[in-house]
């Protein structure tokens, strides 16, 4: 997929990897403009494709008492607002057949969550949008799998698909990055490594996602020298806090310092 189709990508002529990045939910308008302003600044410094990222609403929760969003129009209307703002497309994630079409009225890629990839009607649904469609790798699937989530949105008539590595499980309660299924997937669609929620640790017995958000960088580092076109990474000011994923999230004042490095060792990829 040529990433000049996503609308108000910039940078795209500095030959870096994109970024995808951003809260795991939208919790609120202040939130996420003050996320999306420090991103879009350290992404515009370092010359990095940005794609502001925010769940409209958390389908796929542990327990019943989880958060689930802020109103599903509400939060919509907070990442059109993002891009609008920021110029930068955005990217929300579906989880039912109707999402497809009532959020593409706000947003530029329409990501598909790595349990339901395999849910052929939620992914035509989302192709045939017309928006870019950001495919998941199951954390049950094997790389060449991806192959076929990929031709569903080509035989729904639309060549925007790229495919996300966010790690495959690993007994119970732990998730590991196979690094020789980057390139394998790169021959289908454009390839990018979801970095933190590759360290998530799920099924916890409290009912609630652990994380190592101390090993961010080593896997970001070795996405970028195995090749991969895009990192997505989920941030915020206050992780601690945050009403989803906050076990696994960057806190965003080590973002640019992070960035910074990788875009070091992308250019010594560059130059080999």
């Amino acid at each position: 997929m040529e990433l000049s189709k996503i609308k108000n990508l910039k940078n795209l002529d500095a030959n870096n990897f994109f970024l995808l990045a951003g809260p795991c939910a939208i919790e609120g308008e202040e939130m996420a403009l003050r996320i999306a302003e420090k991103v879009v600044e350290i992404t515009n410094k370092l010359k990095i494709p940005y794609v502001f990222k925010g769940s409209f609403k958390k389908a796929n929760r542990s327990r019943i008492d989880s958060f689930t969003g802020i109103g599903n129009e509400k939060a919509l209307k907070i990442l059109r607002k993002v891009g609008e703002t920021f110029e930068v497309p955005t990217v929300t994630d579906i989880h039912e057949n109707d999402d497809a079409a009532m959020a593409a009225e706000y947003v530029d890629i329409l990501q598909i969550p790595a349990f339901l990839v395999r849910q052929t009607d939620l992914v035509v649904a989302a192709a045939k949008t017309g928006k870019t469609v950001n495919l998941k790798k199951g954390q049950f699937m094997s790389p060449e799998a991806m192959q076929h989530a990929v031709r569903k949105v080509k035989d729904s008539g639309s060549d925007l698909a790229m495919i996300t590595d966010r790690g495959t499980m690993f007994g119970y309660q732990d998730m590991i990055v196979d690094f020789r299924g980057i390139p394998t997937m790169k021959e289908y669609a454009t390839t990018v490594l979801d970095v933190t929620h590759s360290l998530q640790q799920p099924n916890q017995t409290s009912g609630v996602t652990g994380g190592r958000p101390d090993m961010i960088e080593t896997i970001a580092r070795a996405g970028v020298v195995t090749g991969v076109d895009g990192l997505f990474m989920e941030t915020h000011f206050d992780p601690a806090n945050a009403k989803s994923d906050g076990a696994n999230m960057l806190d965003l004042q080590y973002l640019e310092k992070l960035l910074s490095n990788l875009v070091s060792i992308r250019q010594t990829v560059n130059s080999l």
